[in-house]
């Protein structure tokens, strides 16, 4: 990784405009162990200036020169893995061995299946005497999170590379690391020069400059709420398609006919991990009020199970939340638990006993917890779990929809049919029926402020077209 204080522009390695230093933290340490240059508007417009000339050639691309595009990739990031889960260890705080397993293997799974779309993709069909014509939408924008980052780079730029889009990245100035390795990939990948672009930088700077680009024909943009919000006001100035995929406060709903020790157990494991950073984590456990008590148990057991600790340590479960100001926001809101009655059942606020600096979070569970709380209302992003009783499925369906969110939802049954039923009711994009294995060609997005759009498989690729109809393209 020698480009960490340069932008990829035009197929090359490039110093900013003007440059600006910006602190990468160490959320173990605290400590800054390197720094990048940060971009700005003129940095952006000599990106979007190569895309949009890389444009007309590689809109024109056949399919199998696609395809063998993003093998390159595949066998090029598949070279890089190891160096990449230890560049995802330091700067977002992701166990090294879950950075490895789990973080990385998303790329690998995310160009696997993209590869596997393109090979069966319709580009065109004949609908009558009309052509129905997928086109690439352009030149498109990326924004990328830091919990999650490689996954949301690979999950964005395959599907573009497919589709025939060109594009330019501005990953998350908090874990920007890895992106640069990603680049190094697709520069060694031979990615036609133009065609991918990266930007380090700022949101409220290079992110809102691309929002409101005139000659970006897509935003695609993943992270809070808020910011999501900013990206389409800037957008609809050039009235861009906006792709979001934002926050979340899921539901799982624990039916009384479930097995509780497997599913409290899995329930708290499964939200905790990453340390609690992701978006689609089943943050609210709703179980029969009258198997609160056995489910407190079960919880507070399986919570004590999780090491938090060195993420160079195999034994450790979870390591730091990935900086000072999430750190922050996760003791006001354990805090706030507290004060507004919620049990506190495990943990609570502070540090660990065994880590006395970095962002280390005890692992804590709320039970007694009221769906008008503020730890059941706001997205917590730590290893926080509310627990909720609920008196009868109605209940408990109609407080798993009673939010701001809709990502995703999760419900735990002996009888499937009764599973599905019930999933039927959720407001959500995605729904789990006893924690089945993650499905890459499952749409991912949600319903109201989780976002609009869709990523993963075919959804994805179906985000970076448009639709064109040619009537009359055949004789009647």
């Amino acid at each position: 990784m020698q480009h960490v204080r340069q932008h990829y522009v035009n197929g090359a390695w490039v110093d900013p405009l003007q440059p600006k230093l910006l602190d990468v933290v160490d959320p173990s340490t605290e400590q800054a162990f390197t720094q990048i240059a940060v971009g700005g508007p003129a940095d952006v417009d000599r990106a979007v200036a190569a895309a949009r000339a890389a444009f007309p050639s590689f809109a024109t691309t056949t399919r199998k020169q696609r395809l063998d595009l993003l093998r390159a990739i595949l066998d090029a990031y598949s070279k890089r893995r190891d160096e990449l889960a230890g560049v995802l260890s330091q700067e977002m705080g992701a166990p090294r061995k879950f950075a490895f397993e789990r973080q990385t293997m998303t790329g690998v799974n995310h160009l696997l299946r993209m590869i596997q779309v393109l090979e069966e993709y319709k580009f065109e069909e004949l609908q009558g005497t009309t052509l129905i014509a997928r086109e690439p939408v352009g030149v498109v924008g990326f924004i990328t999170p830091w919990n999650w980052p490689i996954n949301q780079i690979v999950c964005k730029v395959a599907p573009a590379i497919a589709a025939g889009c060109t594009m330019i990245l501005k990953p998350s100035e908090v874990a920007p690391l890895n992106a640069v390795i990603w680049s190094e990939v697709m520069h060694e990948a031979r990615v036609p020069a133009g065609v991918y672009n990266m930007l380090q930088g700022e949101g409220g700077v290079v992110g809102a400059a691309m929002s409101a680009h005139p000659d970006i024909d897509m935003m695609s943009f993943t992270g809070s709420t808020r910011a999501g919000i900013l990206v389409a006001q800037a957008a609809a100035t050039t009235v861009k398609r906006v792709a979001q995929e934002l926050g979340g406060k899921s539901a799982n709903i624990l039916l009384p006919d479930v097995d509780f020790n497997t599913a409290v157990t899995k329930g708290v494991l499964g939200m905790m991990g990453n340390s609690g950073q992701s978006c689609n984590a089943p943050t609210r456990m709703f179980v029969p009020a009258d198997r609160h008590e056995e489910v407190k148990a079960i919880a507070k057991a399986a919570a004590e199970t999780v090491i938090v600790g060195p993420v160079s340590d195999e034994r450790t479960t979870i390591g730091p939340v990935v900086n000072e100001t999430q750190f922050n926001k996760i003791q006001r809101l354990i805090e706030a638990g507290i004060k507004e009655g919620a049990e506190l059942v495990t943990g609570g606020p502070g540090r660990p006993e065994n880590c006395n600096r970095g962002y280390f979070v005890r692992p804590t569970v709320f039970a007694n917890v009221r769906n008008d709380m503020t730890i059941a209302r706001e997205e917590i992003f730590g290893p926080v779990l509310s627990i909720l009783p609920y008196k009868d499925e109605a209940e408990a369906v109609k407080l798993a929809n009673d939010t701001v969110y809709g990502l995703a939802a999760y419900v735990q049954s002996s009888n499937i049919d009764h599973a599905r039923k019930v999933a039927a009711q959720m407001r959500a994009g995605n729904v789990h029926l006893n924690y089945p294995m993650q499905d890459t060609a499952a749409p991912f997005g949600g319903y109201k402020q989780s976002g609009n759009g869709r990523e993963y498989g075919k959804w994805a690729l179906d985000e970076f077209c448009e639709i064109k109809a040619v009537i009359g393209y055949q004789a009647a």
